[in-house]
């Protein structure tokens, strides 16, 4: 291992801590060069050092933090940058979005038990936008947390995790900021750097090996004032998901059929849909950095910025399921070919528990679809984001200094195309299932029925649906500008003063979305099409022939038994299809209910004062928030509204603009105490805040039912631009003991009280509603279910150790307790959990590392928590612990192999709803193998 006086991960750390003139003097070990007998000048790269680094800027820094550096990501099984975070105390990750289940990549970054939108992410100070390539992440509640799909580790310097706020800092993390920073020219002190890395990723699951590259070419000029930096990355990776999803959970009526032959079961929760869902997809990662920095006078340097990450992730989801509404039919009863049935074929043994029908057998049904089977293709969905970054230092004088920061970043959510087919097989065998609670996937079957291939030469199939919307460009843009000062002084205890304005703005919108439908259906075909037309999808004659089967390793180790020997369309075949036999027509089909736009203004003012005495430093500041908001909803209208558009098929609706205004002031303190040389106390106090989600603010209203005039209300869900940014006091208190070199052992309690928390809960209102009661419009009554402002807490304490030993080995343990509850206005089903906390995460990490040889073994633990809503229920995420580990081998100074293993346990993702007798799904994502050669030149 090579050792250096200081080295560029030091210097890159403190720049981001305490600004771009401090220094950090690394610790030395011994050994002189051979011919000078000094200590050589040179770039460390061992993973111990830079833990020792990490050590040195979280244990310098004036507020509680917490840091990763380059070695840390690069030398860890850590392929993006969230995988690496997820390492540290209280930091937690999520491998999805919003509610479409997990896969094998680490998305979402929270801290201390709070959900993703309550974390700012930032890339060097600055915002970076959101793109996100899954469709219900585009419209779904994730909004201001950022997808980490997008950011490669590659691309990182050093990570900076802010857990205690400054008055400087900018806002929007209630529970912290996650600050990525970025290699600079000017950090090399060689004139020509070339580091280039090449490999292969394999994942087990789809059976295939995908290549891996990224290069960095770095430029300084003889006199080190001017600099470029180039970085390009492109990955492939196959990625396939076996599952079992139940799609919700509805009541049996008491006025049931079902409820008057079986009067136990009125009230009793039954599974909506039950599936066996397959998810395959090619992600293809691609982009670069491009950095220019120059230092014209000892006072001034300017750096300019530009950075693209484009996520290819072209998808199919293929989901055969167990269709329990329509055997069931919500509690409604089912009138077959033969008659009403009472009992709807249900057989003696079924099984009630905690007010779930958990086991149920039903006999055949004539006239009865027990199955339906849903296929969805996105050739063409995928995510980006972007920013161009201009920063200017200028030291006016020895007292006086001044930052700038200027640009803009966007990024793109895009879902041209969705391909869809909705069959119904004819089987009348009747159904079955049985639960497990989370222990296993269900058990369930369609009788004795398989489908192992479509008509005609297999099962008879009836058309459904065709569903789905299309013209997706989720555009999420932010253009902003900031101006800090820092004005030293030598007066007492204050060391200097630092003061600013910000102002951002902030724009999110869908619009044009296609709600694509079937062309004609049966009587209603145009003349001179009819039923037994070949353009007529409701002519089974025209369906394609299947392409093949599900894989025959499919659904492996979930749990069951259930049926997997599916037929399957191929992408190509789905694509004919709805080119054939869909209306997707941009104004008649025009979706008006899933377009919004916000445009938010936030300006921002502070200053802090940095004060130092004897063994103590710290600050105060204050920081004044402004949140202007502007949101944008179409609603239903009749014919007659002023303003009313009647071109869509979807009803007429009128465009409605709520503007809003919120002026916030933040107060913040930070107290270090160093008790000794190795002991340091750490207090913190602040006001933070956190704006709602975009889609929070903005979705449109979606109603459920059709009720009549004078009866009971209707139901529904959406949006609501009148909830308030959440705030939150925030208090820390810490002792960290430096007892050796590289070795910590630590202990933080913190204690968040949040205000205007959003949560989910009801509002009575009168919309006009065009139905078959209604042909021209009513008012009419919903009881709604939409965002609202709540109270809530959450306390918890952080314990990290890490210590070398035996020369060669090492140890990271740390564990986070976070209990997270709301406090006020519970939803109207008493489950008061904060989305997204954990009560215990942590980590246990050993590592082996001599001067070529490295090893490493990591595993990481969360408890279940409260993801959100998902159709009307909880979506709750169980337990889950991952495997992880890195062998790698320095054959050269310049030249290294590395070999990492991903999900080695291969771990099962299970959800649940109100409680574990109420599973809603089980996923497997298999293991992945990366190998990776790196060459430094």
């Amino acid at each position: 291992m090579r050792i250096a006086r200081s080295t560029l991960i030091g210097t890159a750390v403190a720049a981001a801590l305490f600004g771009r003139d401090a220094v950090v003097h690394a610790q030395t070990s011994g050994g002189q060069s051979s011919n000078q007998g000094q200590l050589e000048e040179v770039i460390v790269t061992g993973f111990r050092y830079s833990l020792e680094q990490s050590i040195e800027a979280k244990r310098n820094a004036a507020t509680v933090v917490e840091v990763v550096t380059a070695e840390d990501i690069g030398k860890m099984p850590d392929k993006n940058i969230a995988d690496a975070l997820q390492r540290l105390p209280g930091v937690t990750i999520s491998a999805a979005g919003a509610n479409e289940g997990g896969f094998d990549e680490a998305d979402r970054v929270s801290l201390r038990g709070s959900n993703p939108s309550l974390t700012l992410t930032l890339l060097n100070g600055h915002a970076v936008a959101s793109g996100d390539w899954f469709v219900l992440d585009q419209t779904g509640t994730v909004g201001r947390s950022v997808s980490y799909t997008l950011l490669p580790s590659e691309l990182v310097k050093a990570v900076v995790v802010h857990k205690s706020s400054e008055a400087g800092q900018v806002e929007g993390g209630i529970a912290g900021t996650v600050d990525i920073i970025t290699r600079k020219p000017l950090d090399s002190q060689k004139p020509v750097t070339i580091e280039v890395s090449a490999g292969a990723v394999h994942a087990d699951l789809p059976g295939k090996t995908d290549p891996q590259f990224s290069a960095l070419a770095n430029w300084v000029n003889g006199a080190h004032n001017f600099g470029i930096l180039g970085q390009v990355f492109y990955e492939e990776r196959d990625l396939r998901r076996d599952g079992t999803e139940l799609l919700g959970y509805d009541k049996i009526l008491s006025t049931s059929n079902l409820a008057a032959a079986h009067p136990d079961l009125a009230n009793v929760v039954y599974p909506h849909d039950i599936g066996a869902a397959l998810f395959q997809q090619q992600r293809k990662r691609s982009g670069g950095v491009i950095d220019v920095e120059f230092q014209p006078s000892d006072s001034v340097t300017i750096d300019a910025s530009g950075f693209y990450s484009k996520l290819e992730a072209t998808n199919i989801n293929t989901n055969f399921l167990n269709w329990a509404p329509n055997y069931i039919n919500g509690g409604n009863g089912q009138a077959g070919a033969n008659g009403n049935v009472p009992g709807l074929g249900l057989q003696p043994g079924y099984v009630v528990k905690n007010g779930t029908l958990t086991s149920a057998t039903f006999a055949p049904v004539a006239g009865t679809f027990y199955s339906v089977y849903d296929q969805i293709s996105r050739p063409d969905e995928g995510s980006s984001t972007s920013f161009g970054n201009l920063d200017i230092n200028w030291k006016a004088s020895d007292s006086l200094k001044f930052f700038g920061q200027f640009g803009v970043t966007e990024g793109h959510g895009l879902t041209p195309t969705q391909d869809v087919s909705e069959t119904q097989p004819s089987l009348g065998s009747g159904a079955g299932y049985s639960f497990y609670g989370i222990t296993s996937a269900p058990a369930w079957n369609l009788g004795n029925s398989i489908v192992t291939s479509p008509a005609p030469g297999g099962v008879p199939v009836s058309f459904g649906w065709i569903f789905g919307e299309q013209s997706y460009d989720v555009v999420d843009k932010e253009t902003y500008a900031k101006i800090d000062a820092d004005f030293t002084v030598t007066a007492g205890a204050f060391k200097d003063f630092t003061f600013g304005a910000r102002y951002a703005e902030h724009q999110r919108h869908l619009w044009g979305a296609i709600g694509q439908g079937p062309g004609c259906q049966g009587e209603a075909c145009p003349p001179g099409l009819p039923a037994t037309s070949p353009l007529n999808p409701f002519n089974p004659a025209n369906y394609p022939i299947g392409n093949g089967n599900y894989p025959s390793n499919y659904g492996n180790g979930l749990g069951g038994p259930y049926p997997t020997a599916f037929w399957t369309w191929t992408p190509q075949q789905l694509a004919a299809y709805d080119t054939s036999y869909t209306n997707r027509d941009p104004v008649t089909r025009h979706n008006w209910g899933s377009d919004y736009g916000i445009d938010e203004k936030d300006p921002a003012v502070y200053a802090q004062a940095n004060f130092a005495g004897t063994h103590w430093s710290g600050n105060v500041g204050l920081r004044w928030v402004q949140t202007k908001e502007s949101v944008v909803n179409n609603v239903s209208a009749s014919a007659t509204t002023p303003g009313v558009i009647t071109t869509s098929l979807f009803g007429p609706y009128v465009v409605q603009t709520t503007n809003s205004t919120y002026n916030d002031v933040l107060p913040s303190a930070n107290l270090k105490l160093d008790l000794n040389p190795q002991l340091v106390a750490r207090f913190a106090a602040a006001e933070t805040l956190s704006r709602p989600d975009y889609s929070a603010l903005a979705t449109s209203i979606s109603l459920v039912g059709s009720p009549i005039p004078g009866g009971p209300p209707g139901a529904g869900s959406g949006g609501n631009p009148n909830i308030k940014p959440i705030k939150s006091t925030n208090l820390d208190a810490g002792l960290e003991w430096y007892f050796a070199r590289r070795s910590l052992l630590a202990a933080t309690a913190f204690y968040m009280k949040l205000k205007d928390y959003v949560t989910f809960g009801t509002d009575n209102r009168t919309i006009e509603t065009f139905n078959n009661s209604c042909p021209t419009g009513c008012p009419l009554q919903y009881n709604l279910t939409v965002p609202v402002n709540a109270d809530g807490r959450v306390y918890g304490a952080e314990l990290s150790y890490q210590q070398p030993f035996f020369r060669y080995f090492g140890i990271i343990a740390n564990y986070t307790y976070a209990n997270g509850k709301q406090t006020s206005q519970l939803p109207t089903s008493g489950d008061d959990r904060l989305a997204g906390t954990s009560k215990n995460s942590g980590n246990l990490i050993g590592y082996f590392e001599t001067a070529q040889f490295s090893a490493r073994v990591a595993y990481n633990y969360r408890s279940e928590f409260l993801s959100g809503l998902d159709r009307s229920t909880a979506f709750t995420q169980a337990a889950i612990g991952t495997l992880d580990a890195s062998l790698g081998y320095q054959v050269t100074e310049g030249f290294s192999l590395t070999l990492d293993g991903l999900n080695l346990n291969n771990p099962r993702l299970k959800y649940f709803a109100l409680n574990e007798d109420q599973p809603r799904a089980f996923y497997k994502n298999g293991s992945q193998y990366y190998a990776t050669a790196r060459f430094k030149f």
